[in-house]
């Protein structure tokens, strides 16, 4: 088999792998409707959603040097400026984080402070 059908064939596995681990199974039946809305809407800068409410993770953070800084996983990573959320709203008056594990390195995708407009 050639290189490209393997790529081929590897990236839906690799796109389903993605969405399978995004998903609400019940966990969060208890959720308003108001505040799984909002994290269903939630959009980057860019105009990517930040996807679910499974992936958003309430945090504390850090402001260093007008930077955003969150702690995930022991370690303290900095928000990216093309992350930061200053226009959708909290509902929930905490600070909530979407990121992503690749190998090891942590990819974070949105983030919005807990005094969103």
């Amino acid at each position: 088999m050639g290189r490209f059908t393997r790529l081929v064939m590897l990236v839906p596995l690799i796109l389903f792998a993605a969405a399978s681990h995004a998903v609400d199974r019940g966990q969060y039946e208890n959720v308003p409707d108001d505040v799984r809305s909002w994290f269903k809407g939630v959009h980057s800068p860019t105009g990517v959603p930040c996807c679910d409410i499974s992936d958003g993770h309430r945090t504390e953070y850090d402001v260093r040097l007008g930077a955003y800084w969150v702690p995930i996983n022991g370690l303290w990573w900095q928000v990216p400026e093309r992350a930061i959320i200053r226009n959708a709203g909290n509902p929930l008056g905490e600070a909530v984080v979407w990121y992503v594990n690749l190998r090891g390195n942590i990819e974070i995708r949105c983030f919005v402070p807990a005094d969103a407009a």
